[in-house]
C-alpha cells in the first residue's frame, strides 16, 4: 500500500500525494465512506458546458405538427 504525508498549510491539512495518485484538474471531489476519506477528479457537469446566459432567453416551443398516417 502507498502512503502520503500529512502536514499543516497554515490552519489547513494537506497532503503531498505521489506521482502515481496525481490529478489532472486543479479540483478534487472529497466525501467520507465508512472510515475512509475518498478524494475524485471533479467531472465537469452538463451546466458549466454552457455559457450563464444560455438558459436567460424563455425558449418558445412550437406547437405540435399534425401528422397523417
Amino acid at each position: 500500500m502507498t502512503t502520503a504525508k500529512v502536514f499543516m498549510i497554515e490552519r489547513s491539512q494537506a497532503i503531498c500525494l505521489p506521482k502515481e495518485f496525481r490529478f489532472e484538474g486543479k479540483e478534487v471531489e472529497i466525501f467520507r465512506r465508512g472510515d475512509e476519506v475518498i478524494l475524485r477528479e471533479k467531472l465537469i457537469t452538463v451546466e458549466r458546458l454552457f455559457n450563464d446566459d444560455f438558459y436567460a432567453e424563455e425558449r418558445i416551443d412550437e406547437p405540435p405538427q399534425e401528422r397523417s398516417h
